[in-house]
């Protein structure tokens, strides 16, 4: 069994091992992380082998520190990565350059449709009627996007947001309230097989889905790094935040909104956040743009974008791609049943 996992801002960890009797065997570590001494990576070999192939990651991180020299020195991974990359394995996980993947950025949709599509392309892909796909959103209309577990109430002043136009709408991942107006941020979802994410924590699965916008932000000129467990930052301050979604169908949503230029002091009026949060989004006062893809690379929206789908398609691979009838039939279908719906909105009221 072979496996895989590029570490988030780190190297890549490769594992090779059989499993023989229950147990693991032939464990044999290798990547271009760097490790010091030499000897400890025989000692990690040494300590894996023999190990339950069904214990936890826990239990392999463990015996794989508990391996180290007092005076190792690891590099660009960590015993918890090793464990991940055994975990993989043993899944028989996938990677990205595993697929033919899809790239897909269309026309603005209106945003009960483009929470429809989400949980449609993902249900299509995990049925296997769809490869794995990269879409980039478009808006016209503006709308405030609401985690599945948000209330309404408390996220959203309703007055407000209706005097300047926005429609409230829930998605199906949980995390925290998206602020959309046409032109003012890049959002992007990942249709993908499970596999793909196999043997990894939730926690480790978010940066490793957002690795490749964290290489296209550096490419712009951005010192971008991820912040556990969802946020994409620089030094001036946070730049997007990332909602997942594992579906029962085989497949995992994950989308990521990124401020292009946004209005904060409308932002504060629509959505009910505190002081805290405002400086957790890179400004401390309302009275200013929340606009750090904007003033960091001083490129149109438009051409971020096209850096984006470049730098994915140099690292994975990919081909223009487009939502199909069916799928829009789907999706509209879905709007009518339930994310049109009262219900589906008011969940927690």
């Amino acid at each position: 069994m072979h496996g895989e996992f590029k570490v988030p801002g780190g190297k890549l960890v490769v594992v090779d091992l059989d499993v023989v009797d229950g147990v693991i065997a032939n464990f044999h570590l290798a990547g271009d992380f760097f490790l010091e001494p030499d000897t400890a990576l025989e000692a990690i070999d040494a300590a894996i082998n023999g190990l339950p192939a069904d214990s936890d990651a826990g239990r392999f991180a463990a015996a794989a520190q508990g391996a180290l020299p007092k005076d190792a020195t690891l590099l660009g991974f960590s015993a918890e990565s090793v464990a991940t990359t055994i975990r993989r394995a043993l899944a028989q996980a996938t990677s990205f350059r595993d697929y033919d993947w899809q790239i897909i950025h269309g026309k603005s949709e209106r945003p009960q449709l483009q929470m429809a599509l989400d949980q449609v392309l993902a249900d299509e892909v995990g049925a296997g009627r769809r490869g794995p796909t990269l879409r980039i959103w478009e808006w016209d209309n503006p709308a405030v996007v609401i985690g599945s577990f948000q209330s309404v109430k408390n996220e959203v002043d309703l007055e407000n947001a209706s005097r300047y136009g926005f429609e409230i709408v829930r998605r199906i991942s949980g995390g925290g309230a998206m602020f959309m107006e046409a032109g003012s941020v890049i959002t992007y979802s990942i249709y993908a097989p499970s596999d793909l994410v196999q043997g990894m924590s939730f926690a480790d699965s978010y940066a490793f889905l957002d690795e490749w916008v964290i290489v296209a932000l550096k490419s712009l000129g951005i010192d971008a790094w991820y912040q556990p467990l969802n946020d994409i930052t620089s030094a001036k301050g946070k730049i997007g935040g990332a909602a997942q979604k594992r579906l029962g169908a085989g497949a995992v949503l994950h989308h990521v909104t990124m401020s292009y230029d946004m209005d904060a002091d409308k932002m504060v009026e629509v959505l009910r956040i505190g002081r805290e949060k405002m400086s957790d989004k890179g400004t401390k006062s309302a009275n200013k743009r929340v606009d750090p893809l904007r003033s960091q690379t001083g490129l149109s929206r438009e051409e971020i974008i096209d850096q984006m789908i470049a730098s994915f398609t140099k690292l994975y691979g990919s081909r223009p791609g487009e939502i199909t009838e069916d799928e829009y039939a789907k999706a509209e279908a879905l709007v009518t049943e339930k994310f049109g719906t009262e219900e589906w909105l008011q969940r927690v009221p």
